[in-house]
This record gives C-alpha cells, sequence and structure tokens, in this order.
C-alpha cells in the first residue's frame, strides 16, 4: 500500500489524528505526512472531515430518510445533470447514481417524517425526468462510516430481568 494509501485510510479512521499519530503509525515523518495531506486536498481527494453523530443521543428532531429514485433520460439529459439538480438541495446528505431496480439513492436529512416527506412531494417529484421515488425513514442506526454507535449493553434483549 503506497504512503497516500495509508495516511487516507488513518483519516477515514479518524480524521482527528494528528499528523504525529499518522507518521507514528505510518513510519513517516510528521511533515510528509502534511505534504501528503496537503495535496490529497488539494487534488480535490480529500473534500471535507466529518463527524460520526448519534442524533438518537441528543434531545432534538433529526430524521434520516433513503429515497430511492428512478428516472428517464432523454436525449438532452444525463444523469449527471439530474445529479445536479438534486444534489443542490440542502436535504440532500448523500446521492449516488446505482445499479439495480432504481436509477439513484439520496439520504435525505430533516426536522420530521412531515418535513422530509413534503420535501421529495415539493421538491424531487416534480423534477421531469424523475418517474418514481419510494421513501425509507431510517428508524434506527447500529453503524455509520464503520462505526458502531450502538453498544451490547444498549441492547434491551441482553437484560436480564428479575
Amino acid at each position: 500500500m503506497d504512503d497516500r494509501r495509508k495516511v487516507l485510510e488513518l483519516l477515514r479512521e479518524n480524521a482527528r489524528y494528528s499528523t504525529e499519530d499518522i507518521a507514528r503509525q505510518t513510519g513517516l515523518d510528521a511533515e510528509e505526512v502534511a505534504d501528503i495531506i496537503g495535496a490529497l486536498e488539494a487534488d480535490g481527494v480529500v473534500r471535507g472531515y466529518m463527524a460520526v453523530v448519534n442524533w438518537d443521543e441528543l434531545d432534538e428532531n433529526h430524521v434520516e430518510a433513503e429515497v430511492e429514485l428512478n428516472v428517464e433520460l432523454d436525449r438532452e439529459t444525463s444523469y449527471r445533470e439530474i445529479a445536479q439538480r438534486i444534489a443542490k438541495f440542502p436535504e440532500v446528505s448523500t446521492l449516488r447514481l446505482v445499479s439495480g431496480e432504481y436509477d439513484f439513492v439520496a439520504d435525505l436529512e430533516g426536522e420530521s417524517m412531515h418535513d422530509i416527506s413534503d420535501f421529495v412531494a415539493d421538491q424531487i417529484a416534480p423534477i421531469p425526468e424523475v418517474t418514481q421515488t419510494v421513501t425509507h425513514f431510517v428508524m434506527t442506526t447500529y453503524k455509520e462510516r464503520g462505526i458502531m454507535l450502538e453498544t451490547e449493553d444498549d441492547d434491551e434483549r441482553l437484560s436480564i430481568s428479575p
């Protein structure tokens, strides 16, 4: 594995690692690590750093949904153009072109199921090329980006009641 890949893997594991932490784990010196990270950012390989949030632990309204989208292309419209229209909305946290039964999958975030339903009905469904949407509301997230959000102690089925 080349040095860039090693640094990327460690950043994906924990973006808060210092250059010294990464240097220690890769055998590089801190200056080399800083140069690699700078180049990865400048080249657009690393686009940002984000926290993995367990929304269930907060007393705030937060709802996530996965929406399957089918589209019908015409001669003038590409998948990329449709994606650019959909991705511009702040409610869309992730948008992917996928293979299988549908064309796109969008991860949406909002304050309520009603907000997400209205967003899909008012903003996504009216896009002329969109022929079908199927919304799946996220009920519980157990693992996010490789990080477990629930520990064994959180699972009520493991508790023994007297």
